[in-house]
């Protein structure tokens, strides 16, 4: 029998196979989508290879995503397959320097120079092949579709790719707006593109012959020109195989294994058989136990009807609603009495016009001679459009008319929930009047348009796809991350056998659980309402809707017209409105829409223009509808501006004032340069990034004033960004850390000699009771990043200088400078003789007296700012962000759509100092700029003319606390909270949206008050008519043209207006103090009570609980508590339930380490097991400037929200932070105890680590262990002594010294390093240390006892750099050598052992890590990072897993940032970066670990031949001697 290879790639949604002979041509391949049929796929393609070539024998191999599983139940090998890629292309095509694959969920990049070096995607499948799929559907069509409308584009949009549901965000609306099918999918592609370059690049260019590899590359020809034309590749250095897209397949087979050979046959049999795999994606409760249950169900909700009339017999006025959505269009008109005539649903295929034309066709068709409709209004996402298209008489922000539709359906109503196409909203009702509103914030995960997209990719309808769903027996668990992370658990539940009914149902949930947990936030169900109203399109869905059910514990009722109820509040709406005019004007309303001939007449076309008002040079879509008929001009409606000044708005905006254009001209214009023949000195660059937007003011005249001639580097574009995309070194860092890098090089193009970009740890201090003045760990030391990472720095004259400098004290920082500049940089200082360090004094004390200047001028400009919207009865905006929310290209002009509402916007710095906190605030108050923040909240909670409105980075870490504590100070005195989260996706239709929320609820707040205030006290101003007021704004309306913006300028002026009324100065009825002004308002303290830990609670026995950080040490502390009457309980190391817990009471964007911490404790206190009066929690805290010295403020927020206030919260803590708890003391004896528990903790593990992967007999290694760990925490309870001490290390490295071993040395060694509590407990890093042993390797964790010695260095380090004290240097340097003492003889015992080595000096690793970064970066873990990765290197263990949790802000830098350097320097260096966050797909992490391992194992393989040569020619050499170091660049 024929015997040949055969490789099988099963990826995310195809499986692929390839037979190949002995001389490896193909003999036969083919593919087919799996539909989540994986085994059923794989049997019928190798039915049809043995149809074709007849029975024969395989050497079988898999690959792929999906594999892993099944090669494991096959007992086949399997081979990564980035491995298998690279196989095939050196086969294929030798000269390839660099290859791109995309696959359906994996992108990867190959690099081939200089050794092979892989990248594959990690947290996120944005921009992969579902990311198209996924677009595809939006348009109506299918990725080749796509190709096909791509090949005649006109123009590109810009779209993000980083994540699907962000895409569709960006695409709806030019869907909406007319754009064309054609730039529609010639942008997703170019999205695509940007998102492989900037998301795996990571700081490494692709130049050379590049191949384009996988399905996506293979079949989309203008997906690979995109490609080329970003990558401006020529002819010859494009590597296209026609079976690029089997390339794995290939390969894998390539990788046979002839130990493995078995007839095709008996594979074939074996999936007939249908293997069963193990659940590993967690299971739920089924959503009906029965058909019963569902029958009740249905008969409870088959009775919520709204009222109707027949519209062939009915005779009168109608009014017409029209709710133009972003995936759907709804149409309803009305009857006088509210009754609905006639409803229409229909998704509107990409183009809501022509859906709405056609609905209102049928509806003038229908219509009986005797109705005529006299008023129209149109609300949702196109609602501008609609309006200005079909001259509708009204438009309303859709949040309203969902109020007024579910209001009107039932008075009672205290709860909204619309769960739409890509938003959620829930609105709150108070006195029936809106409370407050809650939106999806930029993410649409788990809307109803995903739903609709998955049941696609799974070939089902959504009714058959929603009616498997019913009744699945186990729904899998999704959590409520990302949709994308949803996809990869989604694929993983598949690969398990999971039925479409399962993931059905586990969608349905995670839709609901991201709603509750997510959006609305609830902690407990009870907090929902008692009448709650579901409505939108995704609650038609039966699953969803009793998802919703059962987690909310409440009955809801869902209207029979539930995803109409938009459009039948509109039709409400145009009804009271017309009353209300008919009032005003005494004549009977008239409806200006276009009837039926003109309708049919409408033929709207559309093009596409740059605008050139300013320096963003929109891309404009003007819609023109033909010639109107009045003025006989062309009636135009103009989109994709992101200010109103391409629509022709100016004026409305020119009014009011803008403060955030006020600053950046302050910031920057005011300044000018020293000319060429004016400087005395050289030419320093300035990039306008980052704390720039702060600092600058003191950088520009301190250089100036020196004579140095100053260049900044050019405003902000999206150019920009692109221009630095290649050199960023992590994907998920925020958007203005990726513009510096665009800063740099257009800095590098400009005439200068040296760049400067220093790094602070500290912001001046601008309030004393504030806890810190950290800098963000970004804002601190980005610029060690960029010197990292951009190549160009490299290839220029041009100096990069970023040195620590202590910024905010003033002395210290006029030595620092002469040193870093004259000292340091002589050659820069110009032809004449250098500055005197008496002239850097005096240029320091100009500076910084500009500094406090500028400071000044921003205070009196909101003051003047206040008074005059005062003056003008206009509404102010406090538009609150970071210094660099000031940039309109990281704002996208959010301040400009303000104004063009009519609303003033201040900046959070010019009102801040106006206003002081009471406190303790709840957050821990570290870092200056968000100090900045809840000082301006306090202001706005104090006035009635000020509201907030909070800018948030996509990926800001920080954000995560401070989003949560203005919104307390906010809502605590009855403000609204409204939060934009901003990246480089420059859409403001979601902005738009929340912010005439905003406006409507602070209208219904004012009417509110003026009523109140007229039954108080017959008030005459407070008395004002609102109806009649709404009827007065509504005539002049009717007058303003149908521009955009317009109406909502108007509604900004109205709400100012009748806020000032209803309490102004004018008030004669004397409620109102003289002396408060016009607009001063009662605001609630924002001190948050602390609940001490006190003697009498130690008395009484209080169970303290602990969480679990690092199961062996913490193991090993427990008793030094309790020996010291303490109480104290660990908490068993986390299982799922706890990060559900977690996720529940945490803010969406915080870290997962907080998510684990504050769910453990969480879980606990509720879980009924303890007496919760007899509870305290007791936590860790840092005070650096990283989010761990906030998970005691979460802890208690969350302790608040559940109802447990009262338990007590006690810090662990080394520094003097605001917290105070009488009972609870750490005395000097146990701490000395503390630091032989973590002596034995890091002996222990290290011992373990070593010897269990090559132990002869099974599980001796971890017997030997337990025995050690039970006798150490016998002796710590007893308290250590040190000549005991001394005997037990020695006695535990010889027990493991003499532990029977085999192969000791023969696997590949793998580290691991990273954020510290991911390094070391298992449930956060998913097992890692157990997944590298299972690869057949031997892991290495550093010690726990280093990263409190970076602690302590840090006052060493940090002296001249941070301004560290010398007094603070000295201790720190006797603490170390005390510690060193006493481990000394545990060093000892190691360094005579055998098999083990002795930890490196805490001074030598920041050595290692001095070469690469400054020894200041201390925020999270700081340059231990960076150095303990040097030191893995060096001895040993150059594979390396660099675990951070997504979004950790301090890795950014000292993490990923450093990786490239490491490369450069060692030789083998082989690490992979990987984000871990209770959403990510294991599937993926698991994939990218083994390919770091397959690499480790062939570099293994191939020193050991080396070695073997070597002793045979006599000689030998060790791996990564200093001299194999390579210090040249590559």
């Amino acid at each position: 029998m024929n015997k040949f290879k055969l490789g099988i790639d099963i990826g995310s949604t195809t499986v692929k196979i390839a037979v190949l002979d002995d001389n490896n041509n193909i003999l036969f391949s083919d593919y087919e989508r799996h539909f989540a049929n994986i085994q059923e796929t794989l049997q019928s393609l190798l039915e049809k290879a043995v149809a074709e070539l007849g029975e024969f024998e395989v050497y079988p191999v898999i690959t792929g995503s999906g594999g892993l599983t099944l090669a494991k139940h096959l007992e086949v090998p399997f081979t990564q397959e980035v491995v298998a890629v690279s196989t095939a292309l050196q086969d294929y095509a030798p000269q390839c320097d660099v290859a791109i694959e995309l696959g359906g969920e994996d992108a990867k990049i190959i690099y081939f120079t200089n050794g092979i070096d892989q990248r594959m995607n990690g947290i996120c499948a944005g921009g992969t092949g579902s990311f198209i799929d996924q677009m595809a559907t939006l348009l109506q069509t299918d990725a080749m579709g796509l190709n096909e409308y791509a090949k005649n584009y006109k123009s590109i949009y810009p779209i993000a790719a980083r994540c699907g549901v962000f895409a569709k965000t960006d695409i709806q609306p030019l869907i909406n707006e007319g754009a064309t099918k054609e730039d529609l999918s010639a942008s997703i592609f170019q999205a695509v593109v940007n998102q492989t370059i900037s998301g795996l690049a990571c700081g490494k260019p692709i130049r050379g012959n590049v191949a384009f590899l996988g399905g996506p590359l293979h079949f989309l020809s203008e997906l690979r020109q995109a490609f080329i034309r970003t990558l401006s590749l020529g002819p010859d250095e494009i590597i296209a195989p026609d079976h690029s897209h089997l390339f794995a397949a290939v390969g894998s087979a390539m990788n046979y294994s002839e130990d493995v050979c078995v007839p095709v046959e008996d594979i074939i049999a074996r999936l007939k058989g249908k293997i069963k795999l193990e659940f590993e994606v967690e299971r739920m409760e089924p959503l009906f136990e029965n058909q019963f249950a569902y029958d009740e169900f249905t008969k409870r909700h088959s009775s919520h009807h709204v009222k109707t009339a027949d519209i062939a017999s009915y005779k009168g006025n109608c009014y017409l609603g029209i709710d133009a959505g972003s995936t759907t269009t709804k149409v309803a008109l009305v009857d006088e009495d509210g009754n609905l005539l006639y409803s229409f649903y229909s998704s509107n295929n990409g183009s809501p016009l022509a859906t709405t034309i056609k609905a209102i066709k049928e509806i003038y068709t229908l219509l009986p001679p005797e109705a005529k409709i006299v008023q129209s209004c149109s609300t949702g996402y196109g609602e501008a459009l609609i309006k200005s298209a079909l001259m509708l008489d009204e438009g309303e922000v859709e949040t309203v008319s969902h109020f007024y539709a579910a209001a009107f359906f039932d008075p009672e109503v205290d709860c909204i929930i619309d769960i739409g196409g890509q938003d959620m909203k829930c609105i709150k009702i108070k006195n029936q009047t809106v409370d407050s509103v809650q939106l999806n914030e930029a993410c649409s995960s788990g809307c109803g348009s995903f739903i609709e997209t998955f049941a696609k990719s799974l070939n089902f309808t959504v009714q058959d796809f929603v009616k498997a769903a019913l009744f699945a027996n186990h729904p899998i668990d999704l959590g409520t991350r990302c949709t994308v992370f949803m996809n990869s658990k989604v694929k993983q539940a598949q690969k398990e056998g999971a039925t479409v009914g399962d993931i059905a149902a586990g969608l349905a949930l995670s839709v609901i659980k991201n709603a509750l947990f997510k959006v609305i936030k609830i902690r407990d169900p009870r907090e929902v309402g008692t009448k709650v109203i579901v409505q939108g399109g995704t609650f038609l869905n039966d699953a969803v809707l009793r998802a919703f059910e059962q987690l909310a514990e409440t009955n809801a009722v869902r209207p029979d017209i539930a995803g109409n109820m938009g459009a039948y509040g509109a039709a409400l709406l145009a009804r009271d409105r017309a009353h209300a005019k008919e009032a005003a004007l005494g004549v009977p309303a008239q409806t200006t829409m276009l009837g039926l001939d003109a309708l049919r007449a409408l033929e709207p076309t559309h093009r596409n223009v740059r605008c050139k008002a300013c320096s963003n040079h929109c891309l404009l879509t003007i819609n023109d509808f033909g010639i109107d008929e009045e003025t006989g001009k062309h009636r135009r409606f103009i989109t994709g501006n992101r200010c109103e000044k391409g629509a022709g708005l100016a004026e409305e905006a020119a009014k009011v004032p803008n403060l955030f254009e006020y600053k950046t001209h302050r910031l920057f214009d005011h300044y000018q340069p020293l000319s060429k023949e004016e400087a005395t000195r050289s030419t320093v660059g300035i990039p306008r990034a980052l704390n720039m937007y702060e600092n600058y003011p003191f950088w520009f005249t301190f250089f100036t004033k020196l004579g140095f001639r100053v260049e900044l580097s050019d405003p902000s574009t999206k150019k920009t960004y692109e221009a630095g995309i290649e050199s960023m070194p992590s994907e998920s860092v925020c958007y203005p850390a990726k513009l510096s890098h665009g800063h740099i090089m257009n800095l590098l193009e400009k005439d200068i000699d040296f760049i400067w970009m220093p790094c602070a740890k500290y912001e001046r201090q601008e309030d004393e009771t504030a806890g810190n003045h950290f800098n963000c760990p970004i804002v601190m030391s980005y610029s060690e990043a960029l010197k990292l990472n951009v190549d160009a720095l490299n290839e220029t004259d041009i100096q990069f200088l970023n040195p620590f400098v202590p910024y905010h004290m003033k002395d210290k920082l006029k030595e620092r400078l002469y040193v870093e500049l004259v000292e340091k940089h002589p050659e820069l200082m110009g032809s004449g003789p250098a500055p005197t360090q008496a002239e850097i004094d005096a240029a320091v004390d100009a500076a910084w007296a500009e500094d406090e200047q500028l400071h000044e001028d921003i205070h009196n400009k909101g003051m003047e700012t206040l008074k005059w919207i005062e003056e003008h009865g206009v509404h102010g905006i406090v538009l609150a962000g970071r210094p660099y929310h000031d940039d309109p290209e990281i704002n996208h002009a959010i301040p400009e759509l303000l104004t063009s509402f009519g609303l003033a916007v201040f900046t959070e710095d010019s009102i801040a100092h106006l206003g002081q906190v009471e406190r303790p605030l709840r957050a821990v108050d570290q870092w200056m700029y968000h100090t900045r923040l809840y000082r301006a909240a306090k202001v706005v909670t104090q006035r009635d003319d000020l509201d907030l409105i909070q800018l948030n980075s996509f990926g800001c870490g920080l954000d995560a606390v401070t989003t949560d504590q203005v919104q307390e100070i906010l809502e605590g005195s009855g403000k609204i909270y409204t939060v934009l989260k901003i990246d480089e996706v420059s859409n403001l239709g979601a902005a738009r949206i929340r912010v005439r929320s905003l406006l409507a609820a602070l209208k219904d707040q004012s009417d509110e008050r003026a009523e109140q205030n007229a039954i108080e006290g017959g008030c005459p101003v407070c008395g004002i008519d609102a109806d009649k007021l709404e009827a007065d704004v509504a005539a002049r309306e009717a007058v303003i043209n149908a521009k955009t913006g317009a109406r909502e300028a108007e509604a900004g002026a109205a709400v100012a207006a009748e806020i000032a009324n209803g309490k102004g100065s004018t008030c004669s009825c004397g409620t109102i103090d003289e002396h408060d002004g016009p607009h001063v308002r009662e605001a609630e303290s924002t001190a948050f009570p602390k609940v001490q830990f006190t003697q009498e609670m130690k008395d009484a026995g209080y169970t303290i609980l602990c969480p679990q950080m690092a199961p062996i040490h913490f193991d090993l502390l427990v008793p030094i508590f309790r020996s010291n009457g303490y109480n104290l309980e660990l908490l068993p190391a986390v299982d799922h339930g706890a990060v559900d817990a977690g996720l529940k009471y945490v803010n969406n964007d915080i870290c997962y380490p907080s998510i684990l911490v504050t769910g453990q404790i969480m879980e606990a206190v509720t879980s009924g097991r303890y007496d919760t009066d007899k509870l305290a929690v007791i936590i860790t805290q840092t005070g650096g400037g990283c989010r761990a010295t906030n998970y005691i403020s979460l802890i208690r927020k969350a302790l608040k929200a559940a109802g447990l206030g009262h338990i007590p919260v006690i810090s662990l803590a080394f520094k003097k932070l605001d917290e105070s708890n009488p009972g609870f003391k750490v005395t000097a004896t146990m701490l000395y105890n503390a630091i032989f528990a973590l002596f034995y903790g890091d002996l222990l593990m290290q011992c373990l680590y070593r010897t269990r992967p090559y132990e002869i007999e099974k599980g001796a290694a971890e017997q030997l262990f337990d025995y050690w760990m039970e006798k150490c925490k016998l002796q710590i309870a007893e308290g250590e002594k040190f000549g005991r001490y001394k005997k037990t290390v020695r006695a535990i490295v010889d027990d493991f010294d003499n532990l029977p071993l085999q192969g000791e040395g023969t696997k590949p060694r793998v580290g691991v390093v990273g954020e510290i509590l991911v390094k070391f407990h298992p449930t956060a890093n998913n097992q890692v240390v157990d997944v590298i042993e299972a690869e057949g390797c031997e892991a290495v964790v550093p010690g726990l006892v280093d990263f409190f010695l970076f602690g302590i260095a840090g006052s060493i380090f940090q002296q001249e750099g941070v301004g560290k004290s010398k007094k603070g240097a000295m201790g720190a340097k006797a603490g170390l050598v005390a510690i060193a003492k006493l481990r000394k003889p545990m060093n000892d015992a190691l360094a005579k052992s055998t098999r083990f080595e002795p930890p490196t000096d805490i001074f030598e690793l920041a050595s290692y890590a001095e070469e690469i970064l400054s020894l200041c970066n201390s925020m999270g873990e700081g340059w231990l990072l960076t150095a303990e990765m040097c030191e893995l290197i060096r001895n040993g263990a150059p594979n390396i897993v660099c675990a951070q949790p997504f979004a950790c802000l301090p890795n950014h830098v000292v993490g990923k940032a450093v990786i490239k350097e490491l490369r450069r320097r060692y030789k083998g260096t082989n690490i992979v970066a990987v984000d871990y966050d209770p959403g990510a797909s294991e599937v993926n992490q698991l994939n990218r670990i083994k390919l770091m391992i397959s690499v480790a194992k062939a570099n293994l393989a191939e020193e050991l031949k080396a070695e073997q040569q070597h002793s045979e020619e006599g000689s030998t050499t060790e791996f990564h001697t200093e001299s194999e170091v390579e210090t040249t660049r590559a």
